[in-house]
């Protein structure tokens, strides 16, 4: 069969087409930007890429179009493809129905977390031999591909709640039907298709009618969105983390680096690993409680998370430079932004600089839609500075009075460099936060340091 991928090159249709290419299928694809390292990836599989949207491409004989969602009505080559008839899913849609049918799917959902905690269950499964295939939105550092197929049973898979393509605007997840989901947390955002956390939690809930009543969903003890979510109707085995009661855990370290794992009175081993944040232990044992629900011990997973690696741009060191370090985060909610800042507040030495840089680039932040929380998540920073690009409408000015803490915003590139390299002093740690490119400022700023 020949699929062609209208759309290729983002995270998770790539990951789509290297599946696709590894399980046999011809695999060809077009997108506006075809550049490295997807690009790279891509073609070293053997997947011919057609740069731009031209209506031509539509000849190139496939059996079957992949419509990805940054595909709109109105682009000529959509216009054609509906005018003459021709067959076209959305890339969940054929995801289940060529590929996931065979599959145990183990699904991990939520605002927050995903990538990580995807990363994680991956891995432990790795390590106890179960050799899964995966697709994650992001790249797991222990494996370096954001998707493999293998010919194990079982396959992981960041279940993402964005809407599929332009005909169908459900969640992707509810094309998934895993047997077991992780539901790592809830809360408002992509104000861009959804109105309000109550339309979150329908799509959550639909998710959550597709679990086999033998199956198992696993989510925190604590968490008023997925708790109205499970009330809404519940058919299937539910494990909740992080009260004492259940799994959960103490912290032998306040950075989070160190924890021993205790179910109920009982201890069952100590995860040390190089993830910061309390939201990593969380990740952590909701990936411990689902590995059981496929048969590998408490013990087994806590012993390959010690040797677990981050995924790329979640605390990511990129350098140092004359005595002050630079990190990446993908954190762009104020939740996750909180929590990240304060993860590696945890980390460092008391009297070490914590500088926050931070770029309103997702559509939620673009619109303002959660601003008020945004200047109270950036608070444990020493000081910050916001870089408001194109497309963000609204006052981003207004956060300097909102801060406690000194926060500069600028609309210029250059000068946002120029401010952070001066406040940096030797010990301190510049963190980068944003889910998109951020123009490379990371090497820019270890350059001018």
């Amino acid at each position: 069969m020949h699929i062609h991928i209208l759309g290729i090159c983002g995270t998770f249709m790539g990951g789509i087409a290297m599946i696709a290419r590894q399980a046999g299928f011809k695999v060809t694809g077009s997108d506006q930007n075809v550049y490295p390292p997807m690009s790279t990836e891509l073609t070293n599989a053997g997947i011919e890429l057609i740069e731009g949207f031209d209506p031509a491409q539509l000849d190139i004989g496939a059996d079957l179009f992949i419509v990805g969602n940054v595909m709109k009505r109105g682009m000529p080559v959509i216009e054609r493809l509906l005018n003459e008839h021709l067959p076209y899913v959305s890339g969940p849609q054929w995801l289940e129905e060529h590929y996931l049918v065979h599959k145990k799917v183990l699904a991990v959902a939520g605002t927050h977390g995903k990538t990580t905690t995807s990363s994680m269950l991956a891995w432990i499964l790795d390590k106890c031999g179960l050799n899964p295939g995966f697709l994650i939105g992001g790249i797991p550092r222990n494996f370096g591909i954001s998707a493999r197929n293998t010919d194990s049973e079982y396959f992981v898979i960041e279940a993402d709640e964005y809407d599929c393509a332009f005909f169908d605007k459900r969640s992707k997840f509810v094309h998934y039907h895993p047997q077991v989901l992780i539901m790592n947390n809830l809360e408002y955002d992509h104000a861009d298709i959804f109105d309000s956390v109550r339309d979150i939690q329908k799509q959550f809930h639909h998710l959550i009618r597709t679990i086999p009543g033998e199956g198992q969903i696993v989510m925190p003890a604590r968490d008023r969105n997925l708790e109205e979510v499970v009330q809404m109707g519940l058919w299937s085995h539910l494990k909740r983390v992080g009260d004492a009661a259940w799994l959960h855990a103490l912290k032998k370290k306040s950075d989070g680096s160190s924890f021993e794992v205790r179910r109920g009175d009982t201890s069952l081993g100590e995860v040390n690993f190089e993830c910061t944040g309390d939201y990593n232990v969380q990740n952590a044992l909701m990936a411990i409680e689902t590995a059981a629900a496929v048969g590998i011990t408490e013990h087994s997973a806590i012993q390959a998370l010690g040797s677990f690696k981050l995924p790329k741009r979640r605390m990511e060191l990129i350098g140092e430079k004359n005595g002050v370090r630079v990190y990446d985060d993908f954190a762009h909610h104020p939740t996750a932004i909180a929590a990240t800042i304060h993860g590696l507040r945890e980390h460092l030495d008391p009297q070490d600089k914590l500088i926050a840089v931070f770029e309103p680039r997702s559509n939620t932040m673009k619109m303002g839609a959660i601003r008020q929380a945004l200047a109270p998540a950036l608070q444990e920073a020493d000081e910050i500075f916001v870089f408001a690009g194109p497309g963000v409408n609204w006052e981003v000015e207004a956060l300097s009075g909102e801060s406690a803490k000194p926060l500069k915003v600028t609309r210029d590139f250059e000068e946002l460099q120029r401010l952070v390299v001066n406040a940096a002093t030797p010990g301190s740690s510049i963190l980068v936060m944003s889910n998109g490119s951020f123009n490379g400022v990371h090497r820019k700023l270890l350059e001018r340091l």
